[in-house]
């Protein structure tokens, strides 16, 4: 794995926001190119500690190379950042002083076509983060029904030509088994009107998208990991998060939102019974600057929202 590929997204931003004690101790729940780990491991003194996690060998492996000079305590585990309070509980850290999850697919992961994230490149069609785990996006495209896929689609890439795509995966395949992302990338134009695709984004990207967030389970762990997350901050402990995608940012706010409500009886009682006291409080979305964006493409969706342990 190449770090030279990989271009952390609102890194300054994000580490200025998480890390306030040089002392304490920081998980960065999304290891990946080892980026945002980097900067937070240089703002910490050899009393800190910084514990990273990722399910992807490939960046583990990375990231003990790029984070072996570090001056703090340092704890690298391959996990899905679904089981953080396993982890944590496994090193003997009860709370923390904040949190990281930077999701999405890294730029590694993108730019390696044996990995088959990327519609760009002719590749396999994996789509794993974790290479250990049984599905893969060949599992997806071949063997789910058409009205699975046409639902996941729909779901997972909002793509409004859902029905069709799926329609025409099903006819493709009947003839051969999709093996390669081009092959699907193929297809996939195929069954996208010519003046439909003449505009926006690549025709595969939202197909791409709601695969891999399949066959990863990506939006099904995140509400849980951020209430797992928020249990374990200490006071004044700060979560940041930063989604690249409607679907993931719209469960990130919604989830910080319930947690940040204080009473929530019906409107109509007179007095509040329910006792519900707000756990965070949620700080202004923080966006990437134009340069930003200029210089890194793929940073233009993002945004960063950081919440406050109360």
């Amino acid at each position: 794995m190449d770090n030279t590929y990989h271009i952390s997204v609102m890194l300054n931003e994000t580490v200025k926001q998480l890390v306030g004690d040089p002392s304490g101790t920081y998980v960065d729940c999304t290891l990946g190119g080892g980026g945002h780990s980097a900067a937070i491991a240089g703002m910490l003194n050899p009393e800190g500690r910084l514990i990273a996690i990722d399910q992807d060998n490939d960046a583990i492996q990375a990231g003990k190379k790029k984070l072996a000079n570090c001056k703090c305590r340092l704890d690298i585990v391959q996990a899905n950042f679904a089981k953080l309070e396993q982890v944590l509980d496994s090193i003997e850290v009860d709370q923390v002083n904040g949190i990281l999850f930077d999701l999405g697919v890294s730029s590694y992961q993108l730019d390696t076509a044996d990995r088959g994230f990327s519609y760009m490149q002719d590749g396999p069609l994996d789509m794993r983060m974790n290479t250990d785990s049984d599905i893969t996006a060949y599992e997806v495209v071949n063997k789910y029904s058409e009205q699975q896929l046409a639902k996941l689609i729909l779901k997972y890439g909002e793509e409004r030509w859902a029905k069709r795509i799926a329609s025409f995966i099903i006819k493709r395949r009947n003839i051969n088994p999709f093996n390669t992302t081009s092959e699907l990338v193929n297809t996939i134009k195929d069954a996208i009107p010519a003046a439909a695709r003449r505009s926006g984004p690549h025709p595969a990207k939202r197909t791409f998208q709601a695969i891999r967030i399949e066959v990863n389970q990506e939006l099904n762990i995140l509400e849980s990991s951020i209430v797992s997350a928020v249990n374990r901050l200490q006071r004044n402990g700060k979560l940041c998060v930063i989604t690249f995608h409607s679907l993931e940012d719209r469960i990130v706010k919604k989830t910080l939102h319930e947690m940040a409500t204080g009473c929530i009886c019906p409107p109509s009682l007179p007095i509040c019974v329910c006792n519900h006291q707000p756990t965070v409080k949620i700080m202004k979305p923080i966006e990437p600057t134009q340069q930003e964006v200029d210089t890194n493409p793929r940073s233009r969706s993002a945004k960063l929202r950081v919440a406050m342990k109360l």
